[in-house]
C-alpha cells in the first residue's frame, strides 16, 4: 500500500512539466505495481471528495484551484491565470483571455483524502457547465472577491447549488485586497444568498498587510511570514493566540467565538444539548473537536455555511481551506441517492460531460453512483437503450489523463470508447440489472410502477437552458461543408447549450448559443481545432412569439397521392394563456377525446406542436399559446400524416386571426463604475431602453442594477470601456421574456422584412 502510494505520488508529480512555452506533460507511472495502485485510486468511499470550485467570473477560482494542486503536491511549480499556465484552463481560448471556459476536473490527495476537484466557468454564457458539475457533486467552495461580497454570476451559481441540495464552504478570497471588508461580505451573503454563514477565521491585518487568519474553533493563529512575491507560502507558523501582546486581537476572537458556538447552538440540537448539560457556565472550554463535528452537521443539513478567508494570489488560507474540504463537506456516502439502494451492488453512473479527443474519439466524464466501473466491458445506456463498449478508464488530470484497471462508487471517472453516449444519460451494468432496480424500486413505490421506474431507476439529468442569440455560419467552400458539421455534431455533444439547425428557406446552417462570447468561442474553436476557417453572419437575438386574442377557424385539407384520396377537416380554437417555458398545451372536446384514435390524437399533437416551432409574425417559437381540438372529421384511408399538415395548415390560419406579439429577451444587468462616470453609464442605458432598478454604494464603486432588451446590449462591453476607461465592469444574465411596445415592434418588422 505504501509503495503504491509512492507510485502514484511519482505519477502526479509527473503530470507536470511547466515551461513557458507549455511543454508536454508526460507520466511517470510504473506499469508493475497494478494492484497497489487500485488501492489508491479506489480509496474508501468516507474519503473521497466530488466538490466544484463556483464563482463570479474573476473572483479567483482557477488561481484557488491551482493552489490546491500545488500544496497537495500535484504540481510542482505554481501556474498563474495571467500568465496562462495554470492547469485547469488549458484551451488555448482560456489561457489568451484569462477566464475558464469548459469545466475541468483535476484528481489529488489531502491529508489521506481523495478529493476530485471540477473547476468551473463564473460567466454567464457557460452557466450550463456549471449546471452538470454541480449535478454530480457532493459538495461545492463558494469563492467570493472579499471587496465585492456577492456579485451577480454568485447569485446564479448559488440558486444551482441550491437546486441541487450541494452543501457548501464560503471561501473570502482577496482579502489582501485595499477595500476588502469582511463584515460586509458577510452581510451580502446573508442578504443576497439568504443563507447563514458560519464565520470560523478572523483575517490577521488587512489590505497589504493581511498576514493570516485566527481559526476561531481552536484559536491558533495561522501566520504566513512572506518576504517575497517568488515565496510559495507552503510553510506557515501555527500557534497559540497571546492574550497579553495581543489585546485587542484576542478581544474580538473571543467575541467571534461565543457568536459562533451560539450561532451553532441554534441550528444543531445535539450541540445545544451539549453545551446545557456540560459547558453551560464557560463558552471558552468547549473542545473544538466537539464544536467541528457540530459544524459538519450544520453543513450537511445546509442550515448553515461555514466561511474561511485567504488570498489564493498571495498564496495564503489556502491549506486551511482544504482542510475544511475534507472536515465539512459530505462523502459520496453521505449523501442519499436512491439509486444506491436500488442497484446495490450493480453498476449505475451518470455521464455529466463529453468531450472529443482526435486520437481516442468521445471522452464521456461519468460520475459513479453504485458498483464497479472496468475497462473492457459492454455498458448499457438506459436512455439510448442501447449496449456499448468501453475500451479504457483514466483518472482526469486536466487535458492530461491516467488509465486505471477500475473505478468504484463515489468517484468521477473518464471513459473512452462510449460514441452514443451524451450529457444526461444513464448506464448501468445491463438491461437485466436495470430491470432488477425497478422491481425494487416498484416494491417500495406507493405512487404506481411507471412513476416509480422513471423516478429512481434513471438518474434525472441536467437542464439545457435555451439560447438568446443566433447567427449564420458558412464554410468557405462547399467541399468543407461536411467537414463543418462534423465539427459542429462533435462542439454539440460537447457542449448541450449550443444548438444547430438549419434554416428551412435559405438551407443556411444558423448557430444558436447563450451570448456573444459564447459564439465566439465556438467559432474560434471550429477555426483552431478541426481547421475550417468559417463566416458568421451578424449576430440575432432569440425573439419568442404569443398572440393577443382568441380565435377558432376551420380547415379542409383535400389531396390524392396515387390513387389514394386523403380528405380531412379540423377546427380549432387558440387563446392566449400566462407565459411558460413550453409554447402551449393541447386540449381535445370531451366528445372528440372518446372518438379518435390513439394514432390521430399523436397526429393532431405533432401538427400542433410544430407550429408551435414557427410563429405567424417572424418565424420564431411560440409561447403562452393553448389549442382547444374542436373537431376532426376525415373520409377512411386517410393518413395521419394529412391529418398532420391539415392541423398546422388550421393553426396558421387561427395564429393569424388571433394577431402576433412579439416577445423580447429582457437581460437583467450589473455595472460596477465608479461615481465619476456613472451619469455617462445611466446616458448610455436610456438610449439602450435600460429600466435602471437600484443603485447601490459598494465602497469607492456605485453598483448599477438594471433591465435591458438584449437586442440593445450588442457589442456592449466596447462601448462600456470606452465610457468609463476601462475601469467599469459588467455582467449580464437573463432575466425574462417580454412583450414589446408597438412603434419598436413594428420598427422590428420593417428591418426583418428589410424596409428599413
Amino acid at each position: 500500500m505504501v509503495w503504491g502510494r509512492c507510485l502514484l505520488s511519482a505519477g502526479l508529480q509527473g503530470l507536470r512539466c511547466r515551461a513557458s512555452c507549455h511543454v508536454k506533460r508526460h507520466y511517470s507511472f510504473f506499469p508493475d505495481d497494478v494492484k497497489s495502485l487500485r488501492a489508491v485510486v479506489n480509496p474508501d468511499i468516507s474519503k473521497i471528495r466530488n466538490i466544484g470550485i463556483m464563482a463570479h467570473i474573476d473572483a479567483g477560482k482557477t488561481t484557488t484551484t491551482e493552489r490546491m494542486l500545488y500544496y497537495s503536491g500535484y504540481t510542482r511549480a505554481l501556474g498563474d491565470v495571467d500568465d496562462g499556465d495554470t492547469v485547469t484552463d488549458f484551451m488555448a481560448q482560456e489561457r489568451e483571455r484569462g477566464i475558464t471556459i469548459q469545466s475541468a476536473a483535476v484528481t489529488f490527495d489531502w491529508k489521506s483524502h481523495r478529493i476530485n476537484l471540477i473547476d468551473t466557468p463564473g460567466h454567464v454564457d457557460f452557466t450550463l457547465e456549471v449546471e452538470r458539475a454541480l449535478r454530480v457533486l457532493d459538495g461545492a467552495v463558494a469563492v467570493f472577491d472579499a471587496s465585492a461580497g456577492v456579485e451577480a454570476q454568485t447569485l446564479t451559481v448559488w440558486r444551482q447549488a441550491e437546486k441541487h441540495h450541494v452543501p457548501c464552504v464560503c471561501f473570502l478570497n482577496k482579502m489582501d485586497k485595499p477595500a476588502a471588508n469582511l463584515g460586509f461580505s458577510i452581510e451580502s451573503i446573508r442578504q443576497k444568498l439568504k443563507a447563514n454563514p458560519v464565520l470560523l477565521q478572523i483575517p490577521i491585518g488587512s489590505g497589504k498587510n493581511f498576514t493570516g487568519v485566527v481559526d476561531l474553533l481552536s484559536k491558533q493563529k495561522l501566520i504566513w511570514k512572506l518576504s517575497s512575491m517568488g515565496e510559495d507560502g507552503r510553510v506557515f507558523e501555527m500557534k497559540p493566540l497571546d492574550h497579553l501582546d495581543e489585546p485587542e486581537l484576542s478581544q474580538e476572537v473571543n467575541e467571534a467565538r461565543a457568536a459562533l458556538i451560539e450561532q451553532i447552538a441554534d441550528l444543531d440540537d445535539e450541540f445545544a444539548e451539549l453545551l446545557l448539560t456540560d459547558f453551560s457556565d464557560n463558552f471558552d472550554a468547549v473542545p473544538s473537536v466537539k464544536l467541528r463535528e457540530a459544524v459538519r452537521r450544520v453543513t450537511l443539513t445546509r442550515k448553515g455555511v461555514p466561511v474561511l478567508c485567504g488570498s489564493s494570489l498571495r498564496n495564503k488560507g489556502v491549506q486551511p481551506l482544504l482542510d475544511a474540504i475534507t472536515a465539512y463537506l459530505p462523502a459520496p456516502s453521505e449523501r442519499h441517492h436512491d439509486v444506491v439502494r436500488w442497484y446495490k451492488d450493480d453498476l449505475c453512473a451518470l455521464a455529466f460531460k463529453v468531450l472529443h479527443d482526435k486520437q481516442r474519439g468521445p471522452l464521456v466524464f461519468v460520475r459513479i453512483y453504485s458498483g464497479t466501473l472496468k475497462p473492457q466491458t459492454a455498458i448499457h445506456n438506459i436512455n439510448r437503450n442501447s449496449i456499448e463498449r468501453m475500451s479504457r478508464l483514466l483518472v482526469p488530470f486536466a487535458d492530461q489523463h491516467v488509465e486505471i484497471p477500475s473505478m468504484t462508487a463515489g468517484n468521477i471517472a473518464l471513459t473512452v470508447g462510449l460514441k452514443q453516449t451524451v450529457t444526461g444519460d444513464t448506464i448501468v451494468s445491463s438491461k437485466a440489472s436495470a430491470a432488477a432496480a425497478a422491481r425494487r424500486a416498484q416494491n417500495e413505490s406507493e405512487t404506481g410502477k411507471k412513476k416509480g421506474e422513471h423516478a429512481s431507476v434513471v438518474l434525472s439529468g441536467v437542464e439545457v437552458p435555451d439560447p438568446v442569440f443566433f447567427c449564420t455560419i458558412e464554410p468557405p467552400t462547399l467541399a468543407k461543408q461536411s467537414d463543418l458539421e462534423n465539427a459542429l455534431n462533435c462542439l454539440q455533444r460537447e457542449d448541450p447549450s449550443l444548438k444547430v439547425r438549419v434554416d428551412p428557406d435559405s438551407g443556411q446552417t444558423i448557430l444558436c448559443g447563450m451570448g456573444e462570447l459564447h459564439i465566439e468561442i465556438i467559432h474560434d474553436r471550429i477555426r483552431r481545432e478541426y481547421g475550417i476557417e468559417t463566416h458568421l453572419g451578424p449576430l440575432q437575438v432569440a425573439y419568442r412569439e404569443t398572440i393577443l386574442h382568441e380565435a377558432s377557424t376551420t380547415d379542409t385539407l383535400d389531396r390524392t397521392v396515387g390513387e389514394r384520396r386523403h380528405v380531412v377537416t379540423v377546427k380549432l380554437a387558440v387563446r392566449p394563456v400566462e407565459l411558460s417555458s413550453a409554447g402551449g398545451f393541447t386540449a381535445f372536446t370531451e366528445e372528440l377525446e372518446e372518438q379518435l384514435s390513439q394514432e390521430i390524437k399523436e397526429a393532431v399533437e405533432n401538427g400542433v406542436h410544430s407550429s408551435y416551432l414557427q410563429g405567424p409574425l417572424l418565424g420564431y417559437p411560440l409561447e403562452g399559446v393553448s389549442t382547444l381540438i374542436q373537431s376532426v372529421s376525415m373520409v377512411p384511408g386517410t393518413s395521419p400524416a394529412m391529418v398532420s399538415a391539415c392541423v398546422s395548415r388550421c393553426m396558421l390560419k387561427a395564429l393569424r386571426l388571433a394577431g402576433g406579439q412579439v416577445l423580447e429577451p429582457l437581460m437583467s444587468l450589473e455595472v460596477t463604475v465608479g461615481e465619476e462616470h456613472l451619469s455617462s453609464v445611466l446616458g448610455d442605458l436610456a438610449q439602450r431602453r435600460g429600466t435602471v432598478r437600484d443603485i447601490q454604494s459598494r465602497h469607492d464603486n456605485k453598483v448599477l442594477l438594471a433591465t435591458v432588451p438584449l437586442a440593445e446590449m450588442m457589442g456592449y462591453s466596447t462601448i462600456l470601456r470606452t465610457l468609463t476607461s476601462g475601469t467599469a465592469t459588467f455582467s449580464l444574465e437573463l432575466d425574462t421574456y417580454e412583450a414589446m411596445n408597438p412603434h419598436d415592434q413594428n420598427t422590428l418588422l420593417k428591418r426583418m422584412a428589410g424596409l428599413s
